[in-house]
């Protein structure tokens, strides 16, 4: 399987990269993600706070991926 995974505001900027192309064996966003946050410098994929999309669609970590996908991980918003 080939997915697409891009990178949003600081997770971008740690990353260093606005996307890559993984390949594996992936069930869910959950997977892309633990696989990603292993990588030097990508331990901020570990927050247990950060947002996903799968395909432009908000979703959880749970969410199932295909191949082909387009996953994104971005960091929650605060305001006041």
């Amino acid at each position: 399987m080939k997915l697409t995974v891009k990178f949003f505001a600081r997770y971008r900027e740690a990353l260093g990269v606005d996307s890559v192309e993984v390949e594996g064996r992936f069930d869910t966003v959950e997977d892309v993600r633990a696989l990603l946050a292993q990588r030097d410098g990508a331990e901020v994929l570990s927050e247990q706070n950060l947002m996903c999309a799968r395909n432009e669609d908000l979703c959880q970590l749970d969410e199932p991926v295909s191949d082909g996908d387009e996953v994104a991980f971005f960091p929650t918003v605060t305001g006041g």
